[in-house]
């Protein structure tokens, strides 16, 4: 931890991680393809999950529920934040 002069608390420091394509991209296309089949609005509903981990925001249909608890969310928000910026 990095202590933040500024505010008195701690900030947390996280370490890199490898980015590289491990099938995450896959399964979310999978998910997306569930909800969109079940009527749910699907970038909402995996907004959810990655940022509760509750389970319930993704359907059961076609597996979508156990193929999303696959993905590490570290993993994943590092990568569409490394995107949206266009860094390394």
């Amino acid at each position: 931890m990095v202590f933040d002069k500024n505010k008195g608390q701690p900030t947390q420091v996280f370490s890199k991680v490898d980015v590289n394509d491990d099938g995450t991209k896959a399964i979310l296309l999978e998910v997306y393809k569930a909800l969109i089949e079940k009527g749910y609005d699907p970038i909402n509903q995996i907004v959810g999950y990655i940022l509760s981990e509750d389970p319930t925001y993704i359907t059961n249909y076609n597996g979508a529920r156990g193929l999303i608890r696959k993905i590490d969310r570290d993993k994943l928000l590092n990568t569409l934040v490394r995107d949206y910026l266009g860094v390394d």
